[in-house]
């Protein structure tokens, strides 16, 4: 096996099922920490903790080769106070513990990856967004991801060095949100959302376990990266493509008060739909890194 042990924290999720079955193939064992462990599944393992106190679970770290920091409630709900609590809360507090936990042992992982969002960066129609250029914008979603980065940067741990996966949404066969933009096109809403106009960055799953294998085998890199396909599209493409994959010829259009309307009705936020994300993977590829999905038709 290329590793003995990988760990990845509230690993429970989509991602977390994606890295997990791609690294149970490449290691010993995986380590998940979740809230609700399940059975074990071969040797996929599912260990309690909080995210915010340091239990039995912290002995896991000893002798891993990675940590993959994933913890965090879905940025998918109605932004009302409880929800920016917990949102805040249960990144802040996760990353803070980890650090503290690493401390604590004699051989901790070589690599730290954090779990981080593109979000960061500005609504961008004009021009794209890198990890030289981008400019960061304003407002809670952004705020949260600010304070994250910062989280994990204040937590220096001798010997390990980290890497900052600004992520963009995730595209796959069994996951991700391909299937939200196909259930729209098939029930005839497959047109344009808002204007259009605004940019959707997106990275298909083989891309970031691809992304990730390729970080972990480049000792000298850290600091953040974009994980994000080089070809970001506008929406009115992006449904276009939708369109077109599952065979559907038109789509009405869902203009910014409809979806206001929508977005409560499915306790969700506009700004996951609106914003313009135009980022791109500027470090992975001068770094040498080769796409495997690059094109939005492949991956939907």
């Amino acid at each position: 096996m290329k590793y003995n042990k990988i760990i990845l924290a509230g690993g429970s999720g989509y991602l977390g099922k994606v890295l997990a079955q791609h690294f149970s193939t490449q290691a010993n064992e995986v380590i998940i920490f979740t809230r609700s462990p399940k059975a074990d599944f071969g040797n996929i393992k599912m260990v309690y903790w909080d995210g915010a106190n340091i239990g039995q679970w912290a002995q896991h770290l000893e002798d891993s080769d990675v940590l993959i920091n994933l913890t965090g409630k879905s940025v998918n709900c109605r932004y009302n106070e409880k929800n920016k609590a917990e949102i805040f809360s249960s990144r802040l507090k996760a990353t803070w513990i980890l650090g503290e936990a690493l401390k604590q042992i004699k051989n901790p992982p070589k690599v730290w990856m954090n779990a981080a969002s593109a979000t960061i960066y500005r609504h961008a129609e004009d021009r794209p967004q890198d990890e030289f250029n981008g400019e960061i914008g304003d407002g809670f979603s952004i705020e949260v991801c600010k304070r994250w980065e910062q989280a994990f940067a204040e937590q220096n741990v001798l010997g390990i060095r980290k890497v900052v996966l600004r992520i963009t949404v995730v595209l796959g066969k069994n996951g991700g949100v391909a299937h939200y933009y196909t259930n729209l096109a098939k029930f005839g809403l497959g047109g344009i959302q808002g204007d259009g106009k605004q940019y959707f960055s997106w990275v298909h799953e083989d891309d970031l376990v691809g992304s990730i294998d390729f970080l972990i085998d480049r000792t000298d890199l850290n600091g953040v990266f974009n994980i994000a396909s080089p070809y970001p599209i506008q929406n009115n493409e992006l449904m276009k493509t939708v369109r077109q994959v599952i065979g559907v010829p038109i789509g009405l259009p869902a203009a910014k008060w409809m979806l206001e309307i929508g977005t409560i009705l499915m306790q969700t936020e506009t700004e996951l739909i609106l914003k313009s994300r135009w980022v791109l993977p500027t470090r992975m590829q001068n770094e040498g890194y080769q796409f495997k999905v690059p094109h939005i038709k492949e991956a939907m």
